[in-house]
């Protein structure tokens, strides 16, 4: 493993900020006090800042030796989940119900890093875009720093992305051309029929039969319209009917979740989810409205930028680290925003199984939005590292 040597060094230096986040958790567009942390320090290494894009959006921007002409992004999280955190040991979430459960701090940590070692060293042509974006976590702060001008005030040739992923062995990556994580989206189906007694149920319409019936119906559409072979998923999560048990309720409510890897299939799933819903109540006597709203795009790596990181990776950790084939996953990612605007590439740097973990974490896995969850600061130099040589080594290649 070839980690930079500089940055190794200031290992300790950057987990104490890694873990000073951790410990202050903010939820979307509330991340004042760790942009206020993260303009500081760039500032403090001498990176001009721009702030307020997205609401708490940082952005830095570090010139090399000489200027050719090309700039290229790279782009970290920085908010928390709204959710109890489970550990207690010292670095553990002081902000009661919120807590870094995917590893925003550990991304922003990696990327000051890799700030740091590119403003004392440029020994790189052109110019980097250190990203610092709010709101990930189902609010789109991707966009938001986008409909800001973001890629205005930046211009920028290509744009990279990170995130750890626990269960991968620490000194691995992931990273594929193509759909790397899905789109996400989410559904309300609202039934109304005609409310009654139990025991005389032809004076109502029912609609909770007409909720279970279509729920059946609705998952025809991933088995017979779906091509077996382009992956999607259609959970109903909720339903909601009645108060009573000797009363027919007057409506009834679902909600759930679709996870497509095309907008193509997504498209299609959103059809035959209305034609289903019309004609399943229609048949069952009901009236229906349904609600479909688009979250997040599929996160869609482009196959230049994607072949270009496995060889920047495989140059730091070995062929056999670099997974290119990695099976993708149904979680989302608003990075897909930017990638639908520039050229680039989202990896993930694993994590580990949770033996990292210190004296007091949760009795639960080390997993993803989990509340015994930690990020692994031994991953923070060799992010920081293939940031550091992604970046040099991006802006030395001849322009594509």
């Amino acid at each position: 493993m070839k980690l930079s040597e500089p940055i190794v060094e200031w290992k300790s230096e950057i987990t104490a900020i890694r873990r000073d986040i951790h410990a202050h958790p903010e939820l979307a567009y509330e991340e004042v006090r760790t942009a206020d942390l993260i303009a500081a320090k760039l500032e403090s290494w001498g990176i001009p800042v721009h702030r307020g894009l997205g609401v708490t959006g940082v952005v830095g921007t570090i010139h090399g030796k000489s200027q050719n002409g090309r700039a290229l992004g790279l782009r970290a999280d920085m908010d928390a989940l709204p959710m109890q955190e489970l550990n207690t040991f010292e670095h553990a979430s002081k902000n009661a119900g919120k807590m870094h459960a995917c590893g925003h701090d550990g991304h922003t940590a990696m990327l000051l890093a890799a700030a740091r070692y590119l403003v004392e060293n440029r020994n790189f042509d052109g110019t980097v875009h250190v990203i610092f974006q709010p709101a990930e976590e189902g609010f789109s702060g991707a966009k938001a720093m986008i409909d800001d001008g973001l890629f205005d005030l930046f211009p920028m040739d290509a744009v990279f992305g990170m995130h750890n992923w626990p269960g991968m062995d620490v000194g691995t990556f992931g990273v594929v051309a193509g759909p790397l994580m899905a789109s996400s989206n989410t559904f309300t189906i609202r039934l109304e029929g005609k409310g009654a007694h139990g025991g005389m149920p032809h004076l109502g319409v029912d609609p909770v039969m007409a909720a279970v019936q279509l729920a059946q119906s609705l998952q025809t559409i991933i088995s017979r319209d779906r091509n077996p072979l382009d992956a999607a998923v259609l959970s109903i999560t909720q339903i909601h009917s009645g108060s009573a048990d000797n009363v027919i309720p007057n409506d009834a409510i679902l909600r759930g979740t679709v996870r497509t890897f095309s907008e193509q299939t997504l498209d299609l799933i959103e059809k035959r989810m209305a034609e289903i819903t019309e004609h399943t109540s229609r048949a069952l006597n009901c009236t229906s409205e349904f609600d479909f709203v688009r979250k997040y795009p599929p996160t869609v790596n482009h196959e230049r930028e994607a072949a270009f990181c496995a060889r920047v990776l495989t140059e730091i950790v070995g062929a056999d680290k670099v997974d290119q084939a990695v099976q993708p996953s149904m979680g989302a990612e608003d990075f897909a925003f930017m990638l639908k605007e520039k050229p680039g590439c989202y990896v993930w740097i694993g994590n580990g199984q949770g033996g990292h973990r210190s004296m007091g974490h949760g009795m639960g896995p080390c997993m993803l939005h989990n509340g015994s969850y930690d990020f692994n600061d031994d991953l923070i130099p060799l992010g920081a590292t293939y940031w550091a040589e992604l970046a040099t080594q991006w802006l030395s290649a001849p322009a594509r």
